[in-house]
């Protein structure tokens, strides 16, 4: 198994380097860079593709950025050197720090080549840098954003699996009778229906929409957080959490139901479980105590890819319409600025969070059923 596990390792750093070379190789097609935003915040319009699709006027001499009118092409090279695109040379015979201001001095471009493994080498040192509107380290500006994914991903899935899995083994047991066909029905019914959507109506309903004011509207805590006692804070938190956790559940529950409910039924049906019977065991003695571990090895395995799932692919709609600002937001508005070191940098970690999440879930597989033997099979 250290064998096995060890090449999955290795595996990691060429297939981390070929997510970000194909994503870094997309963006340099994408129009609209983050000079272009700049220069669109700076003449004080909110749509860079509308400046560099034409809008009339010339562009600042000197710059090929097409809308940079009245930008001075100072400012524009000073951009491009602190944005990483640029370096600034200087002769021998210059003395002091390099300043574009000198005439020893000039700008150099840096090809998208060199900016890639330039980015890769600081990635390997877990290095992301500062975004580039909001002066902050990526690391920090993550950590910022953290509480609300943490609560609607780790909330989220442990409530699916506390319902889901008691759910499809009953489903299991009573296959074909009214009980599995109308749970069925209602399960189907809860994913057919956009998580946004059901945000929606749960606003409608019960946060002052139209009929009742019995949770808050935004936000995970209240104003007078701080004021409160510590059972009084726990209160506060869950009051808060309750609807976006259950608009941000409620599409998982089918998928997971129906997983448990086919994986008991497939057991159920085989050889050793008529055997089991024959003995004489009671029926939970060969539900839980035959059926169960074999038939939760695939549900109980899929856990952490599934966390993560919930956890990093935070819903933009659902911390919009709830005003929370979460990691879904944060990479909407930083792939709409071209916040480079934000996209880049959270793209690394959290591809490398999911390829090993993946060799967790085949150690879980192992830890559910010891039978399985990953390195005898790549043999």
């Amino acid at each position: 198994m250290a064998a096995y596990i060890l090449r999955r390792l290795l595996l990691i750093i060429p297939t981390l380097i070929g997510i970000m070379l194909v994503n870094f190789t997309l963006t340099q097609f994408v129009p609209g860079g983050p000079i272009e935003q700049i220069i669109a915040r700076v003449q004080g319009e909110g749509d860079a593709l509308r400046n560099i699709t034409g809008g009339g006027g010339e562009a600042a001499q000197s710059s090929e950025y097409a809308g940079a009118r009245g930008i001075p092409p100072e400012l524009l090279d000073q951009l491009e050197v602190q944005m990483g695109f640029a370096r600034i040379t200087c002769s021998p015979a210059h003395q002091g720090e390099p300043d574009l201001k000198s005439p020893e001095c000039s700008k150099e471009k840096i090809g998208a080549a060199e900016r890639f493994l330039v980015m890769m080498g600081n990635y390997v040192r877990f290095d992301f840098g500062t975004s580039f509107f909001r002066s902050i380290s990526v690391i920090d500006l993550v950590l910022e954003k953290m509480p609300v994914s943490i609560t609607l991903g780790l909330w989220s899935t442990l409530i699916a699996y506390l319902i889901s899995i008691p759910l499809g083994i009953r489903k299991a047991v009573r296959n074909g009778t009214p009980f599995d066909t109308w749970t069925s029905g209602a399960i189907i019914v809860g994913y057919a229906i956009p998580a946004f959507l059901f945000a929606v109506l749960l606003m409608v309903l019960f946060a002052g929409g139209s009929y009742w004011q019995i949770f808050p509207l935004r936000g995970l805590t209240s104003d007078n957080w701080a004021d409160l006692s510590l059972w009084g804070k726990v209160k506060d938190y869950l009051w808060h959490i309750a609807l976006p956790v259950t608009a941000t559940t409620i599409s998982s529950f089918a998928t997971l139901t129906l997983l448990t409910k086919n994986s008991f039924l497939d057991e159920i049906n085989k050889q050793y479980v008529m055997t089991a019977r024959a003995k004489g065991l009671t029926e939970g003695r060969v539900l839980y105590g035959h059926v169960f571990r074999n038939a939760m090895l695939i549900v109980i395995a899929g856990f952490p890819a599934m966390f993560l799932g919930v956890f990093f692919g935070s819903s933009i709609l659902i911390e919009t319409i709830f005003s929370l600002d979460g990691l879904g937001r944060l990479g909407f508005e930083a792939a709409v600025q071209r916040d480079y070191p934000v996209i880049f940098g959270t793209l690394y970690v959290f591809g490398m969070l999911g390829l090993l999440v993946g060799i967790l879930s085949d150690l879980m597989y192992v830890l559910v059923d010891p039978r399985i033997d990953f390195e005898r099979r790549a043999g």
